[in-house]
């Protein structure tokens, strides 16, 4: 790789230190090398990847799994690699983690020393008394949740077209399994190898005792209708990071995206030794 660009989440401590280190390292080797000015928060993501040059053959994040998902939705459909250097916490999608060496991950891409993994990605679809109103992509997850209320909500999911069953809950989840670690997780919900292909609907504090996860195969078709007798304010949102609000008798409908993300991995660990690593911190 000869052409790099540097995605800068400047909340995070000691971004602009790395950036320094990277670009000083990239310049030795008369690589180029451009970088996103200013900050990237939620919300500014495309804002952040509009002006990368098409002959980029790698986006690097500084920052922690979310840099990277912003960066993945909004590089869809470029087919460039990203690569993470986590300055957060856990960091189950960053390759690599604050004290780890950067300089060998350099080299490693500059001399082809990778593999890319291809993650699939998810397509919602909101619709507005039977009218499609808003589509957006998710890598992580769809999750359509309440906003700011303590009251039950009530869903119905069809999936392909046939009513699966009546939840009140929380919310749900529909994730990836790149997602799976995420907020999945959090609920209850299995953990799945990453660069698989599958659904994982899960309930958000589901009110039942016999309420799971279900999986479902890549081609499934989800839809989950917002009960007209829900009092909440129910809200659709993308990787945690876009938010669309819903109203009663709205529904979404989640199916796999035609984009995916591609993610450069460096080394032969298998997922389970990095699920030890991460889980044991």
């Amino acid at each position: 790789m000869n052409n790099f660009y540097i995605v800068v989440n400047s909340e995070k401590e000691n971004t602009e230190t790395v950036r320094r280190q990277i670009e000083e390292y990239l310049a030795v080797r008369r690589k180029r090398f451009y970088s996103s000015g200013g900050s990237f928060v939620k919300g500014e993501s495309r804002a952040a990847c509009r002006d990368i040059p098409p002959d980029t053959e790698c986006v690097i994040t500084l920052g922690g799994d979310g840099t990277l998902l912003l960066t993945a939705r909004a590089l869809a459909g470029s087919n460039i690699p990203i690569i993470g250097i986590n300055l957060g916490n856990l960091g189950y999608l960053t390759e690599l983690g604050r004290d780890g060496n950067i300089e060998e991950l350099l080299d490693a891409l500059i001399c082809g020393r990778y593999r890319i993994q291809e993650r699939m990605m998810l397509k919602g679809i909101v619709y507005h008394e039977g009218r499609p109103m808003h589509e957006n992509i998710a890598l992580n997850d769809i999750v359509v949740s309440r906003e700011g209320e303590l009251q039950i909500l009530r869903f119905g999911i069809y999936v392909n077209g046939k009513l699966l069953n009546q939840y009140s809950a929380d919310g749900m989840i529909v994730a990836t399994p790149t997602g799976s670690t995420a907020y999945n997780l959090s609920a209850g919900g299995p953990i799945a190898q990453p660069d698989g292909q599958l659904l994982l609907l899960t309930p958000i504090c589901p009110h039942t005792l016999a309420s799971r996860t279900i999986v479902f195969s890549p081609e499934s078709r989800i839809k989950i209708e917002v009960s007209e007798t829900n009092k909440g304010r129910p809200t659709a949102v993308f990787d945690g990071d876009t938010k669309v609000p819903l109203e009663c008798g709205d529904f979404i409908e989640i199916e796999r995206s035609g984009m995916v993300t591609r993610i450069i991995k460096l080394d032969n660990r298998s997922f389970l030794d990095i699920l030890k690593q991460k889980m044991a911190q």
